[in-house]
């Protein structure tokens, strides 16, 4: 487990999430449920907290032009970090999901996706109006997707797999109040409190 690289992402995350230019705005999307505008700001969150772990970063309005073929979305993955090496084709470093779904199932999906990345650091950023809508959400993702793999395909996992839940009831302690995390423990099955 990577867990110095994983912490240190959420430390930046959490860093850029709470800096003034996206706080307040991100704050009132989710209290409005303005969850588009809540994506595009979380997005640039990711990006900054991407960029102060030393990543080069490829993100929906934020071009990576150091492959052979540049882009912003890779794979159909929402955000994609780089080590800044050279090389024609380089592996991710992070893969990261952010999923403003009301559907778990859309959710989900998101985790899927992530989880067949080779990366070092997976993560699902997702929201839900309450701290037990949102633990109830990880249950099922455990239940629904890790668990359903066979064990020796979850025990080759490499690397971290996070899950972040934003919470509306949390608001007023924002940034660091209103995101609970998780981390997949492979061997058996479930998402932890990280």
């Amino acid at each position: 487990m990577d867990d110095a690289l994983a912490m240190s992402w959420k430390s930046a995350l959490m860093i850029a999430v709470g800096h003034e230019d996206y706080a307040s705005d991100l704050k009132g999307a989710s209290l409005e449920g303005r969850l588009g505008d809540w994506t595009k700001l979380l997005t640039k969150a990711a990006v900054l907290a991407c960029e102060a772990t030393g990543w080069a970063t490829a993100a929906k309005g934020h071009r990576l032009a150091r492959m052979p073929e540049d882009g912003e979305e890779f794979l159909g993955i929402d955000v994609m970090a780089f080590k800044k090496t050279q090389g024609p084709w380089l592996f991710p470093v992070a893969a990261l999901e952010l999923e403003n779904s009301r559907k778990d199932d859309r959710i989900a999906y998101s985790l899927w996706k992530v989880l067949n990345v080779r990366a070092k650091l997976r993560a699902v950023l997702c929201y839900r109006p309450s701290a037990e809508e949102g633990a109830g959400l990880v249950r099922y993702l455990s239940q629904s997707v890790v668990q359903s793999m066979a064990v020796a395909d979850r025990s080759a996992l490499t690397g971290e797999t996070l899950i972040a839940v934003g919470y509306r009831n949390q608001a007023e302690t924002f940034p660091y109040g209103f995101f609970k995390w998780w981390r997949l423990n492979a061997n058996v099955g479930n998402f932890e409190l990280f």
